[in-house]
């Protein structure tokens, strides 16, 4: 049979003598039709090099082929990964993603979340910075929903690193090297991550009596950390826990233009080892985030609901403890 440069959905139903409808639905992947039919229909397509549009797929299916992912900020390098592995996941099963910014404003996430879900097929939540009680009562109406980095829910699956973990292994690190006396740039308020990262602290405390750790107020980009240099230097304190790897950098650059030797004189620790962390003078000490591998399980989750199958309700990954240079023993 002649190949066809631009066959249509007419010629492959002539040449494979049935209707249109038994194509559209063959290619579609519908299962209701005769396996023999099915495969005499998909031999004559590949001989016309015929393949099913995707906007009329998607007509046929109801569906936009299009998932929306909002996220707190598209310049963090954390949340980049994370949609790095959900993209490409996607893109393996034909999807595309729909990225919304809501710059870390609260107030825009649930219109964000609602708009972008009327225009695509499902809706995945990336770090949202709302309250537990406005999280809960806006997921059953944007489902099929994803939430990434929360704690479980009741409406939607979750896929989160262990940041109580995390902070806890950072914590047991500079105690083990001495620190008693330890500053905690504490990142955005009402941050679920920053409530987990909280709840190690006050376990450390409760378990070390000689343990003070004094909270500083931060935001999570490197100016925070830069900001904070006075601040942490009056604190007196021989170690810092910043809320993420960005404020870290921040606050390495500050002291090192202060002529403040790290960890010589003060030991500085991140959180999610982004690429660039390994790269700092010194290296950074942080716990690693499985950020790309997030975001792949997120797909995974969202890809099951829309298949109508099952999803994974609660996914936990921890993170893992990467000693550099930026940190050592206390100062005598």
């Amino acid at each position: 049979m002649a190949h066809t440069a631009r066959a249509t959905i007419t010629q492959v139903a002539r040449a494979a003598g049935v209707s249109l409808s038994t194509v559209s639905r063959v290619m579609n992947g519908n299962p209701t039709v005769d396996a023999a039919l099915a495969e005499r229909v998909r031999t004559v397509a590949a001989e016309l090099g015929y393949s099913a549009n995707p906007l009329a797929r998607s007509l046929v299916l109801g569906r936009t082929q299009t998932v929306a992912v909002v996220i707190p900020d598209l310049g963090n390098p954390t949340f980049q990964s994370i949609l790095r592995g959900l993209s490409r996941a996607a893109a393996d099963e034909g999807f595309h993603v729909l990225i919304a910014d809501s710059a870390e404003q609260v107030a825009e996430e649930a219109t964000l979340a609602t708009a972008t879900r009327r225009r695509t097929d499902g809706v995945i939540l990336c770090a949202p910075r709302m309250s537990a009680d406005d999280l809960a009562a806006l997921l059953p109406g944007l489902s099929p929903v994803v939430v990434i980095n929360r704690p479980p829910q009741a409406d939607a699956p979750t896929v989160a690193a262990d940041y109580r973990t995390g902070m806890a292994q950072l914590v047991a690190h500079l105690y083990g090297h001495g620190h008693r006396r330890v500053a905690f740039l504490s990142g955005v308020a009402g941050s679920a991550s920053g409530a987990a990262r909280r709840r190690a602290l006050d376990e450390a405390r409760a378990a070390h009596g000689d343990l003070e750790i004094v909270e500083i107020a931060s935001g999570v980009d490197f100016d925070s950390g830069a900001d904070a240099v006075d601040e942490v230097l009056a604190a007196d304190v021989t170690a810092v826990l910043a809320f993420n790897d960005l404020v870290a950098m921040g606050l390495l650059s500050a002291v090192a233009d202060r002529g403040i030797r790290v960890p010589e004189q003060l030991s500085i620790a991140g959180f999610d080892d982004i690429p660039f962390a390994r790269y700092t003078s010194p290296p950074l000490t942080t716990a690693a985030v499985p950020a790309v591998e997030l975001g792949r399980e997120a797909w995974e989750a969202m890809s099951a609901l829309l298949a109508g199958t099952d999803a994974v309700p609660s996914v936990v990954r921890g993170p893992a403890l990467i000693v550099r240079g930026s940190t050592g023993p206390r100062p005598v």
